[in-house]
C-alpha cells in the first residue's frame, strides 16, 4: 500500500484579526506561537461564546462582567 503524498495548501482563511497568526509543536510537545496568549485569550473572550456560562444567571456575559 501507498502512501498518499501531503499537498502543499495556501494559508487558511482567518479573522482579520488574527492574519499572521502560526502555531507549531515541536518534538518535546512544547508549543510556540506567533501571538502572544493574552491576545489569542482576548479574542477567543470577544468571539467565543463560553458554553458553561451561557446558562448562568449570576453573570452578565454581554459586557463580561459579574454583578
Amino acid at each position: 500500500m501507498t502512501k498518499k503524498k501531503k499537498k502543499k495548501s495556501e494559508d487558511p482563511k482567518v479573522h482579520e484579526e488574527l492574519k499572521g497568526f502560526k502555531m507549531e509543536i515541536d518534538s518535546f510537545g512544547e508549543i510556540s506561537s506567533t501571538f502572544p496568549i493574552d491576545k489569542i485569550n482576548e479574542f477567543l473572550n470577544k468571539n467565543v461564546e463560553d458554553k458553561k456560562l451561557k446558562d448562568r444567571d449570576d453573570l452578565d456575559l454581554e459586557e463580561g462582567k459579574s454583578e
